[in-house]
């Protein structure tokens, strides 16, 4: 097994959990807390599989996928999150990540991801349900911050939202589908 694999999470706990789980499996594993510590270890390892926090410190860890695809093509990258969107998932996947997981997430189901040879399968009938206003509201959300590269201020002017509110909302569990 031995794959080389960079963990890039910004909560030291979850990075240091996720690193010590995939060596007792045996992967060749290193973890980074901000993008500048993950992009030099990047360069230094050339890791052939990484998880990376979609929410890196507020910034955005969507652009880094682009960077560590360019240090390493064949690198199969793992997006996780804590606030899950359609928005968020699709530019991952358009981006070049292989999946796109939801905290809190197994081990296995990380693994899993990796070792999928096929691309994610989004085609999925359509519910019958309409989506909740809520969960509207949820995802346009996701999606213009998304636009302002994570910028909670430049969100919220687009919003035409009190800053203070929008964080209120960011801060809540993503409205189920």
């Amino acid at each position: 097994m031995s794959e080389p694999t960079l963990v890039i999470d910004d909560d030291p706990s979850f990075n240091a959990i996720l690193v010590r789980s995939l060596e007792r499996r045996g992967y060749s594993v290193w973890g980074a807390g901000e993008p500048a510590a993950a992009l030099a270890l990047a360069r230094e390892f050339s890791p052939t599989r990484v998880v990376l926090d979609l929410n890196l410190n507020g910034s955005s860890g969507l652009a880094l996928i682009q960077e560590l695809l360019h240090i390493e093509p064949d690198c199969r990258i793992v997006v996780l999150t804590g606030y899950a969107s359609i928005a968020t998932a699709v530019d991952a996947i358009k981006l070049g990540a292989i999946q796109y997981l939801a905290k809190p997430v197994e081990i296995e189901a990380i693994i899993a991801a990796f070792e999928q040879d096929e691309a994610p399968d989004f085609d999925v009938p359509p519910s019958d349900e309409p989506l909740s206003v809520d969960r509207l509201e949820w995802e346009h959300i996701q999606r213009v911050l998304n636009e302002n590269d994570g910028n909670i201020s430049a969100t919220a002017r687009a919003l035409k939202m009190h800053r203070r509110t929008l964080q209120r909302k960011l801060s809540k569990r993503p409205v189920r589908i």
